[in-house]
């Protein structure tokens, strides 16, 4: 067990590692060419989830429960998710995209639960009745990581739209060839300009691959998440769903991932108009999992905000 000022001191280590990995991608992604700076994100990304990975093991330690009976609990395993999927992704696909768009999610995620959240929810604390389940780490825990699935997934799909939007990538290529002298190389600029679309279909088609490869994921942990999340309601309340406000938006959300990989699987549409499907789960996703424990009152209003 570790003391309260540590797990303090742990807690902004981790914001301010996730805080540099993000600047460090970003760097990265620029004119900067530096090897130091193209292996720091990732090292940091590694420093802020062995951290995370300790505090919550240490409220599991303290709690004698899996930490995830609150809106701060399960925002911190998001962001441990966020971290696990960034590793898995580079590991399939060592490209440099992949930091600058999971980075930042990382840190806003994690930086809303230690600096948005009250203190009196940071706190740990014993379960009450209703939560004192087994189904609790099977059923949040399923959740949580669909979530952190699918909004990686709906993340490189929302890059996938902006980098195919012609006009931004023209200024952008326009902005780069006006260094030639004169304009006198044409042939040079054409050359240019061809490598540069391929690069740019090249990064459009793996967006479009792992984006649906990560929500391919991320659905059915949905999927096993209601289900567990219907059993246990049946325990609890002598019923498999009741329309809950937290029921009836992750039904929408798993209805609105099931289009996109229906028009992905069978209807085969293109991976600008699929992308848009995904782009609008990222909406769902966050009104599912925050937007209905700040708005909405329901069974589960409990451990979050009343």
């Amino acid at each position: 067990m570790i003391s309260v000022n540590l797990e303090q001191i742990i807690l902004i280590s981790c914001f301010y590692s996730l805080f540099f990995a993000t600047v460090f991608f970003c760097l990265k992604n620029s004119i900067l060419n530096i090897p130091f700076i193209h292996i720091s994100g990732s090292i940091l990304m590694l420093i802020s989830n062995i951290g995370i990975t300790t505090i919550l093991m240490n409220r599991w330690f303290v709690s004698k429960h899996f930490p995830l009976s609150n809106l701060y609990e399960s925002t911190i395993f998001l962001t441990w998710s966020l971290t696990i999927i960034y590793f898995f992704l580079y590991k399939k696909n060592k490209n440099d995209w992949l930091g600058i768009i999971i980075a930042p999610a990382a840190m806003l995620t994690y930086g809303f639960a230690i600096l948005g959240l009250p203190e009196e929810m940071q706190k740990v604390t014993l379960l009450i009745p209703s939560l004192q389940s087994y189904w609790l780490m099977m059923h949040v825990s399923m959740m949580i990581l669909s979530y952190a699935a699918l909004l990686c997934g709906s993340l490189l799909s929302m890059t996938l739209l902006v980098v195919n939007h012609e006009r931004l990538f023209n200024f952008t290529f326009a902005m780069n060839t006006t260094t030639t002298s004169n304009y006198s190389h044409l042939s040079s600029i054409k050359l240019e300009k061809l490598c540069f679309n391929r690069k740019k279909l090249g990064l459009l088609n793996q967006l479009d691959y792992w984006s649906f490869r990560i929500i391919g994921i991320g659905f059915p942990l949905l999927t096993i998440g209601i289900m567990s999340g219907a059993v246990w309601a049946n325990e609890a309340w002598g019923s498999y769903w009741s329309w809950d406000p937290k029921e009836t938006w992750a039904f929408i959300t798993w209805l609105v991932f099931a289009i996109y990989l229906h028009t992905r699987i069978i209807k085969n549409w293109s991976k600008e108009h699929s992308s848009i499907i995904a782009s609008l789960g990222f909406l769902v996703v966050w009104i599912c999992y925050l937007g209905v424990n700040l708005l909405g009152k329901g069974l589960h209003s409990y451990g979050w905000f009343s």
